[in-house]
């Protein structure tokens, strides 16, 4: 049956109100002649967070199920916390215009960050060949919260610089893993003797200076997250 405008209104008021006086047919059903419309039987309709219309549900409901994110945890050494730290410092002796400036680099950075001198022991090694089964027995000794490892290696003519180069560095790789002590490596690899004394105190800065607040670091993180 057709509605005026003043029905439509009514029947608008009544659905906010949340009841109506019909029965609407579904679209795929239309109402037979017998349907009628009785204005005393009252449907309650109830707005839930689902709907069905032509055969579709709709869900309005959403997962009010809240996910709870752990803290992150950020573990780094200090550089500040160095009481009762010990280091062992291994310098190569070969190329020893370099490897006592890089020392002196390190040693006046462990005194800046409040490292005790009778905490640091140097071992005098031939050369950089030589450091790391140096660093290996050290760092097993547990006497040592870090060894710092110093060389310089300065490429010759021959493949000699390359053999040595890469034995340094696989050998203080080798001694941390196989120790369980941060094992720094501060071997210098330079072309020539220019570049490796601009990184021995020169232009480039010390290089030492800068593997010992390495080693710094690397013992506080060790001591106080990693034991």
């Amino acid at each position: 049956m057709a509605l005026n405008g003043f029905g439509r209104l009514k029947i608008q008021e009544r659905l906010l109100s949340g009841t109506v006086c019909a029965a609407f047919p579904s679209p795929r059903n239309p109402p037979s002649a017998a349907a009628a419309i009785s204005p005393h039987k009252s449907t309650s309709l109830s707005f839930s967070s689902s709907f069905q219309f032509q055969g579709f549900v709709v869900d309005r409901k959403q997962s009010s199920s809240s996910v709870q994110i752990a803290a992150v945890r950020h573990l780094e050494g200090s550089v500040t916390k160095t009481q009762g730290l010990r280091f062992a410092v291994v310098v190569a002796r070969f190329n020893e215009i370099v490897t006592k400036r890089l020392l002196e680099g390190a040693l006046e950075t462990f005194h800046k960050y409040s490292v005790n001198e009778e905490d640091i022991d140097v071992v005098w090694v031939p050369g950089s060949f030589e450091i790391g089964v140096v660093a290996e027995r050290l760092g097993k000794s547990r006497k040592y919260h870090a060894v710092l490892c110093i060389g310089a290696v300065i490429r010759g003519d021959t493949s000699h610089y390359d053999a040595v180069v890469n034995s340094a560095t696989s050998g203080v790789l080798s001694a941390g893993l196989n120790s369980g002590v941060p094992c720094i490596f501060g071997v210098l690899t330079c072309d020539d003797m220019d570049q490796a004394l601009n990184r021995a105190g020169g232009k480039s800065g010390n290089k030492g200076a800068e593997c010992a607040l390495t080693a710094i670091e690397m013992a506080s993180l060790f001591e106080h997250h990693l034991k």
